[in-house]
């Protein structure tokens, strides 16, 4: 569904006013003494230019002060709401009579009804969906559209993956996490609101051999049934899962059942890598696991979720991933670089690639592990 084409058009204009300060005073791309407005910019730089302003939200304020293409009140009232805009990665997932659904790529399950602009966003997005993009999401009148950007990634999901998408949607609807309207809730948004935080309460420090105690215990459940229907990579991934749950002050594996936890951890591996698609080697529906250790699958769902979110765990999140499967995935060597462009990390330089390596966000640092397999390559046996 698009907006009517008054509105459309009056989106696109506030938004490319509001950049073109930003630009005037980031000096982010030069433009030439004709003076070409943001809408005349290639699509790049127009990129270029939203990435620093996703860094500086504060320049909304200045806009709004200056105002510097003379807006009326409510127009000025619609560019304030964009403080609440929402950035980052999404699948489009299917378009709907009413919207489009996209999912949020990096977090627990949370869906937009997003409505195009001039075109449809599937046919702006121009690939089969489910699609993985890039784009920002704006409040407006009571309604979520885009700033007219979309910046589409060139992979492909299988059945697994679009199944795993499909829950989320139903994660995200059973949970109130289907917006169409931004901010988020009254009075916040996605930055939330700046009331005082309440002090943080001290508690009696965590009585650690009870920790260890359920550590061993858990390790034991979830080795058990990575044995029977997985392999040792789950195996090992599960119980690196549980000493970062171990690891925190106070621990969340002191509360609540360990067939919970254990189920949970086995989901949320299996999330990440995901499990339920018959292309990968092993498979395994997800279900499978809540009735092995006896929970409902609402409890399964809701226990994996809340792992996620405690240690941010998302798609694609090379921490979480099978080693065999690092060097087959693409989107984990995708990273952004200081313009705001996506760059597949294996063909930038050496340098860039140990930076990426010390800062945790690839697993390992493809130039040298390449070096090291010629080397073995040359190194003639004895």
């Amino acid at each position: 569904m698009l907006l009517p084409r008054e509105e459309s058009e009056l989106v696109l204009t506030l938004h490319g006013a509001l950049m073109q300060y930003v630009n005037d005073q980031l000096k982010v791309v030069d433009i030439p003494d004709s003076g070409a407005p943001y809408a005349a910019l290639a699509p790049g730089q127009r990129r270029l230019v939203v990435k620093a302003f996703l860094s500086r939200l504060d320049l909304i304020d200045e806009f709004m002060a200056a105002n510097p293409a003379t807006l009326s009140q409510d127009k000025l009232d619609i560019v304030s709401g964009w403080r609440h805009l929402v950035s980052g990665r999404f699948i489009a997932l299917r378009q709907l009579r009413k919207h489009m659904i996209l999912l949020r790529c990096n977090e627990a399950p949370m869906a937009y009804g997003v409505l195009g602009l001039t075109d449809p966003m599937e046919s702006v997005i121009a690939q089969p969906l489910p699609a993985m993009i890039e784009t920002v999401l704006l409040p407006f009148r009571g309604r979520i559209v885009y700033d007219g950007i979309i910046a589409g990634y060139d992979v492909m999901f299988g059945p697994g993956a679009r199944s795993q998408f499909e829950e989320d949607f139903r994660a995200a609807k059973a949970n109130n996490r289907l917006l169409t309207v931004l901010p988020e809730a009254p009075g916040g948004g996605p930055h939330g609101d700046h009331s005082p935080k309440p002090k943080p309460v001290r508690k009696p420090p965590s009585r650690f051999p009870e920790v260890r105690q359920v550590l061993t215990q858990l390790g034991s459940m979830t080795d058990a049934f990575c044995q029977a229907h997985l392999n040792e990579e789950y195996a090992v991934l599960c119980r690196l899962l549980a000493e970062k749950l171990a690891a925190k002050r106070p621990s969340p594996l002191l509360r609540g059942k360990l067939e919970t936890w254990a189920c949970g951890i086995i989901r949320t591996i299996g999330w990440v890598n995901f499990l339920g698609d018959r292309s990968q080697s092993p498979h395994l529906n997800l279900h499978v696991v809540d009735r092995a250790f006896g929970v409902a699958e609402s409890t399964g769902q809701g226990k994996a979720k809340a792992i996620r979110q405690l240690l941010k765990i998302h798609h694609f999140d090379h921490r979480w991933i099978r080693p065999s499967q690092w060097e087959s995935n693409p989107m984990i060597w995708l990273l952004q670089d200081s313009s705001g462009f996506m760059m597949d990390i294996r063909k930038q330089p050496l340098e860039l690639q140990r930076a990426a390596f010390k800062q945790g966000l690839i697993p390992f640092v493809p130039a040298d592990r390449q070096a090291a397999a010629v080397q073995t390559a040359m190194t003639p046996e004895r």
